[in-house]
């Protein structure tokens, strides 16, 4: 499935509507971020973080978090990263640390502002790299578990094939005006600052393998088997290079987008995932 249709897989408009009339604003990162706040605070329940996709923002994951966190009783924070969405651009182009820059000084940053202490997170493709990164590092005390959606720990070439197919649909086809939707004065800011440096020389040897196996906490993780972005060799990396137990859904005839495609399975599955982490929490 190229980025264009998984851009049109759901009615914008309506959402955005919506969206827009619950956004807030916090800085972080030296940046102004939009968020959206859905469920119980911090202190009355976990919080499930979610983190986007590399082209995504808070709207492009439409009602998916409102109803993980009706199925799970949990909080949950939705926040577009500098450059996406509605939040501050930011300086181009982006260095290859970027995805470490998110996990260690942004998010860390967003969680104490929020004075949240037991996170979940989760974490979609770039956001699933995010999420590993954060979990495998000194400023994992807060995550008590992580769900990931094609997160990659390494480049395979399935995956610049991809990124390059993405630049020629901006360039010549549809996707820029599908990510405008989303992003609107931003969209330049948002393609580029990802598509340029997944496709630059220094980028090819980006590998997060050896922040895994200081990962202790509970993984669900979810694949498409049709992934245009990664294939199984990333979630067999995830599986023997962590620490803690990793729980793998692989789903037949999925691209790069688990919980758009399968929103039943992934909603259920996460729903029992988190309920046995949090029982398992009571009871230690």
């Amino acid at each position: 499935m190229n980025l264009c249709n998984r851009c049109n897989l759901w009615p914008v408009l309506v959402f955005r509507l919506r969206n827009f009339e619950s956004l807030s604003w916090i800085t972080a990162g030296n940046h102004k971020l939009e968020y959206e706040w859905i469920g119980p605070s911090p202190d009355e329940a976990p919080t499930i973080v979610f983190l986007h996709e590399g082209l995504g923002s808070v709207a492009m994951w439409r009602d998916f978090p409102e109803r993980v966190a009706a199925v799970t009783g949990l909080g949950a924070l939705i926040y577009s990263r500098a450059g996406y969405g509605t939040s501050d651009p930011v300086s181009l182009p982006r260095p290859v640390s970027f995805m470490l820059d998110e996990a260690l000084k942004v998010l860390p940053e967003i969680l104490d502002s929020f004075k949240i202490q037991d996170a979940i997170l989760f974490g979609h493709s770039d956001g699933g790299s995010i999420a590993l990164i954060h979990a495998g590092s000194e400023k994992s005390n807060k995550v008590r578990a992580l769900i990931l959606e094609a997160p990659h720990v390494f480049v395979e070439d399935l995956s610049i094939e991809g990124i390059v197919a993405a630049k020629a649909d901006y360039e010549n086809g549809s996707l820029r005006s599908s990510l405008e939707r989303y992003h609107g004065a931003n969209v330049e800011n948002t393609f580029r600052g990802w598509n340029d440096v997944w496709l630059s020389p220094d980028f090819r040897s980006w590998n997060i393998e050896s922040y895994l196996p200081n990962i202790k906490v509970p993984v669900l993780l979810f694949q498409g088997e049709n992934d245009e972005y990664g294939t199984l060799k990333q979630v067999e990396a995830i599986k023997l290079g962590c620490g803690g137990p990793v729980q793998t859904v692989v789903l037949p005839n999925c691209g790069h987008d688990p919980h758009r495609e399968y929103p039943e399975r992934v909603l259920e599955d996460t729903g029992v995932f988190l309920k046995d982490v949090t029982n398992r929490e009571l009871n230690s």
